[in-house]
């Protein structure tokens, strides 16, 4: 298999992984890959072919330069409106190597809330709370992100960050890798969800102190191939667990 086609793969498994743990709905969201090379991107598209997230096929992810052109469309697919998003992050960040775009509902309803995502568990979930520790950067406008000027306020709001919650609207995460990308976003609504339930509750919990979030930090938090292990969990999971929603 060539490293495209891998590629290729890889994004359209991630696709159906966001679907499969609720990030995304319908035909709504959509992953990217740096093409081989490092010009250009493999962006998950939409045509005849489209039957939402959780159906994503290989064939659906095309070959797009950083402005979301290119002979990679063919006849038959379109770029999704927010192409810009991931064509932006990628052109000006040469590390990263996905990009995650998607609407997961506990970001929203804390970003609707105004409610920061904070480090205010542990052991409970490494990978969350290293993502809080990192901080989670807010991009205020609920519009979409239709165009290289909005898309480089979104890329400037998440300068020195891989998470970004876009408020009334959904998140973007990047990763070295596709797995690494998934895995944040997941991970992401994993402390929004805690965040959105302990405000529901009425419950305003405090920080971690500084010796205890030590322990804590990045994507793979402090477990040892911890963020390959799950990636091959979230995976074997789409043939053995319903999904959520329904969506597979």
């Amino acid at each position: 298999m060539s490293e495209e086609l891998a590629l290729r793969e890889a994004v359209a498994l991630a696709c159906r992984v966001l679907a499969h743990q609720g990030l995304v709905r319908d035909i709504i969201g959509h992953v990217s890959a740096r093409a081989p090379g490092g010009e250009g991107m493999l962006l998950r598209c939409r045509g005849e072919d489209e039957y939402g997230l959780a159906y994503t096929s290989a064939e659906q992810v095309r070959l797009l330069d950083f402005d979301g052109a290119g002979d990679g469309l063919g006849p038959n697919h379109v770029a999704p409106l927010e192409a810009p998003i991931h064509g932006e992050i990628l052109r000006s960040r040469p590390e990263a190597g996905a990009v995650v775009h998607a609407h997961p509902e506990y970001a929203l309803l804390c970003g609707l809330a105004g409610l920061e995502l904070r480090p205010i568990f542990g052991a409970f979930d490494p990978y969350a709370t290293g993502i809080a520790v990192a901080g989670v950067p807010v991009y205020p406008r609920p519009w979409l992100i239709d165009s290289p000027e909005r898309a480089r306020e979104l890329t400037a709001a998440m300068t020195g960050h891989d998470a970004c919650l876009l408020r009334g609207h959904g998140i973007v995460t990047v990763g070295a890798t596709v797995e690494e990308a998934v895995i944040r976003a997941i991970k992401l609504e994993t402390l929004a969800r805690v965040t959105w339930q302990l405000h529901a509750a009425g419950v305003a919990p405090r920080d971690l102190a500084a010796d205890e979030l030590a322990a804590f930090g990045g994507v793979g938090g402090p477990i040892p191939g911890g963020e390959r292990w799950l990636w091959r969990h979230y995976v074997r999971a789409l043939d053995e667990q319903p999904a959520p929603w329904g969506a597979a």
